[in-house]
């Protein structure tokens, strides 16, 4: 009986022990699993600010864009506008154009 006592109390350490064991690596196992997935998550996170970043660039740069073209347009627009009024009859007309192709001559 005393035989079996002892034996029992072996099983028993025995297993405590292996609990142990198991419960040290299930810990191990779960901090390793969070240390991975926060990582992964910095990883990810970084990812979309720079993603972020180059997209409002991109969208900077086209606006930037088609104000320049908006502001040639304008430019183009009251252009043709004053040089209309300023040549509105024949003779001013012809006198400009031979003025620019004698321009043009010099350069």
């Amino acid at each position: 009986m005393a035989q079996l006592k002892n034996d029992n109390e072996a099983i028993l350490a025995q297993a405590r022990e292996e609990r142990a064991v198991l419960l040290k690596e299930a810990k191990e196992i779960k901090d390793r699993m969070i240390n991975d997935a926060k990582e992964e998550a910095k990883v990810q996170a970084a990812k979309i600010i720079a993603d972020a970043h180059a997209s409002i660039t991109n969208q900077k740069m086209a606006a930037l864009t088609d104000i320049k073209n908006q502001v040639g347009k304008l430019v183009i627009e009251v252009s043709e506008k004053v040089l209309r009024r300023e040549l509105s009859n024949k003779t001013d007309q012809e006198t400009y154009i031979k003025q620019l192709a004698e321009e043009a001559k010099l350069n």
